[in-house]
Order: structure tokens, then C-alpha cells, then sequence
């Protein structure tokens, strides 16, 4: 056996070389035998230097699978949405686990990573971004909490989701919607398009949250429904999501109404509630009106949730800018707003048409040229 300033090496029967080692008054074998002393050697000296500069790992803390740590990650995470908490173990328990679950975080390697995305993104491009980034955070939690020295999750852009455009409804496909659903869900529909609510803001609602004078409403909470038929109350879904939304004085009536046939006299009651005992309305109940609806009027690849994109983006058409469509509807960051700018085409091509009657008026083609100090565009 040979002994080094630091550690100790031994010579197996089998001719090969392991090492131990005392740190924090615990011994410590290495992970593996080496060929020759040398090797063994250059291995406590890697250690040693780890331990001074402060960035050495007890080999045996990143010994836990990667399944069994995803599942202890989520349960820590207190302060998850239900939802959200739900979508995580269900990528942890059908995406992560089945594939690389068995291996430990700390052997877990780059290549597998890579591997294990790929044969996923070719059959489920937007499962496979969200299964990479819930396994990205978890080997980052990881990483700072030192059980691991460095993360396997280094693929650039493999969470970022390449969401599908969606469909636009027109105003006129909305009015027609709205008049082949039951009396109880039209006012539901066009609060939901012209305010640009979430379905869980929309069906959180209560009276109090109503401004029919001014034509406002105020979110401050939302319904999560989950997959076992539960649901949950709770604060919106960021917290630039608690915001007031104002909506047309045109659809005021069509609330009203409503109000005084389907919703409850209290502050508190729900202002669009189930049909049975003024609990929360179920998605399903709604989506079967929905879809048809849309069916009849020949756009069943409507959802419910694209009322919200069609709203968005007919703000985007009459002028809202990238924060006022972040303020309406409750984004926090300028990119998800930015995805309703496309619609500015339309209001390019009003532009356009308005310049084009400047063409067509001399007086006013002839002063705005003379005003500018320019030569005409038109004769270069």
C-alpha cells in the first residue's frame, strides 16, 4: 500500500490501484480502480486541489436516480401551481423516468441527454421541449446545490416550443357563435373574446369583479381544472396576470342580461357558474356547446382558448401597442405580446389605403410635399 500526502492508494490483487480518501472527518473511496499508481495518484491530486478551491462533491450525493430525485424535486417546489405540479410528475412519471430514470444524476451524461431528446422530439416536438426543461431545472437545482459538478443538460434551444400559429376568428364568426350556444354561455364568449381572458379568469369571475358602468373588469383570481376532475382557486397564472381589462360598452347589455338570468345576488357569486348549484362550470360542458358552434359555421378547429388569441389580435389591428397588449392581457414579458403584432398588417394595409387617398388629393399630396422640403418620392 502507498501512501501520498493526501490520501492513500492500495494495490489490488488484481493488480489494479484504489484510492481513498478523509474529508470532513468521512472516508471517501473513489469511484472507480485505476490501471496504475500514477493514474491513482493524478486522481487525489484532482481531488485535493477540489477541496481547496471549495468546489469538491461527496461522490456519493449525486448517487440518487434521476427518478427518484425528479420525484423529490417536484414535491420541495411548495410553491408550484397545482396544475403546473400535475404537468411536471406527469413528464417525470411517461417522459423522464421510463427512459433515463434509472441512471444517477451524477452519471448522467451529455450524450444520453442529447439521445433521449431527439428520438422524443421526432414524434412529440412540443412534449419533448417541456420533458427538457423540467429535466434542465432539475439538473440545475442540482448543480447548485452540489450533487452534481456540472449539468448533462447543455442542448441550445431544446425547451423552446414551436407552438403552431393559431386560427383568427372574425368579429362576424364570434357573433355568430355567440347566437347558436345556450342563452347562458354568450355573454361568457364575448366577455372572454373582447376582454382577452384566460378560460380559468373568465370562469373564476365574480360579481364584485364586474364594472358595468365603466366597462371593466378586474382579474385577481383563476380556476385550475385538473386532469382527475378537481379543481382549484387560486391567484392568476403570473403575477402580471391580476390586472383590469377594459371591454366595449356594446357588450354590456348582453351582460346584464345574463347577470340577472344565470348568476347569483351576492358580491361573491360566480358570474358564470354551472348549471347546477352555482358551483364552477366544468370545461366540458362548455366545449360541447363550443365546438357546435363552431362546427356549424365551419371552423371546428376553433378552441375555446383561441377567443383569447382573436381578441388579442384585434387589438393589435385597431393600434395596441406591445405593452398595452402585455397589460391587457396579462403577460409579463413583451414575447408572448409580440406574437399578436402580426395582425399590424392589417392595420399596415389601412395605412396604406390612407396614404393612397393622399395620392388621389392633390391639395393634400401637394402641401405634405411642400412641408417635407423634398422632392417628390414619386418623381425620383
Amino acid at each position: 500500500m502507498g501512501r501520498s500526502r493526501f490520501g492513500s492508494i492500495r494495490k489490488r490483487g488484481q493488480g489494479r490501484y484504489v484510492v481513498t480518501y478523509r474529508h470532513q472527518g468521512m472516508e471517501h473511496r473513489g469511484p472507480t480502480s485505476f490501471v496504475s499508481h500514477a493514474d491513482a495518484k493524478a486522481y487525489l491530486a484532482v481531488i485535493e486541489a477540489d477541496i481547496h478551491k471549495g468546489t469538491w462533491i461527496d461522490p456519493s450525493s449525486g448517487r440518487i436516480t434521476v427518478a427518484e430525485y425528479g420525484a423529490k424535486w417536484i414535491d420541495e417546489r411548495v410553491t408550484l401551481r397545482p396544475r403546473t405540479r400535475e404537468l411536471y410528475k406527469r413528464l417525470l412519471a411517461h417522459q423522464i423516468a421510463p427512459h433515463i430514470g434509472k441512471r444517477t444524476i451524477a452519471d448522467l451524461t451529455p450524450s444520453e441527454v442529447r439521445t433521449w431528446h431527439a428520438q422524443m422530439a421526432k414524434e412529440m416536438p412540443s412534449t419533448a421541449a417541456k420533458a427538457y426543461r423540467v429535466l434542465a431545472t432539475m439538473m440545475r437545482t442540482a448543480l447548485e446545490d452540489g450533487l452534481i459538478t456540472q449539468t448533462p443538460c447543455r442542448i441550445r434551444g431544446a425547451g423552446n416550443e414551436k407552438a403552431k400559429e393559431r386560427p383568427v376568428a372574425s368579429v362576424e364568426e364570434v357573433t355568430q357563435i355567440v347566437a347558436l350556444v345556450p342563452a347562458r354561455y354568450r355573454a361568457l364568449i364575448l366577455l372572454t373574446a373582447w376582454a382577452g381572458l384566460r378560460r380559468g379568469e373568465v370562469l373564476a369571475l365574480e360579481r364584485q369583479d364586474l364594472d358595468l358602468i365603466n366597462g371593466k373588469v378586474r382579474i385577481e383570481r383563476a380556476v385550475q381544472h385538473m386532469t382527475n376532475g378537481e379543481y382549484y382557486i387560486g391567484p392568476p397564472k403570473t403575477a402580471a396576470g391580476a390586472r383590469t381589462v377594459h371591454f366595449p360598452k356594446e357588450i354590456i347589455p348582453a351582460i346584464e342580461s345574463h347577470l340577472e338570468a344565470f348568476s347569483g345576488p351576492d358580491k361573491t357569486s360566480l358570474v358564470f357558474p354551472g348549471e347546477v348549484g352555482g358551483t364552477i362550470l366544468r370545461p366540458h360542458v362548455l366545449y360541447k356547446h363550443w365546438h357546435r358552434a363552431t362546427t356549424a359555421i365551419g371552423r371546428p378547429e376553433l378552441r375555446f382558448h383561441d377567443l383569447r388569441h382573436s381578441g388579442a389580435t384585434w387589438a393589435a389591428v385597431v393600434g395596441g401597442t406591445t405593452r398595452e397588449l402585455m397589460n391587457r392581457l396579462g403577460h409579463a414579458s413583451p414575447a408572448a405580446a409580440l406574437r399578436y403584432q402580426h395582425a399590424t398588417v392589417e392595420r399596415d394595409r389601412s395605412i396604406a389605403e390612407a396614404l393612397g387617398r393622399l395620392i388621389l388629393t392633390p391639395s393634400n399630396s401637394e402641401v405634405s410635399i411642400e412641408n417635407s422640403g423634398t422632392s417628390s418620392p414619386f418623381t425620383d
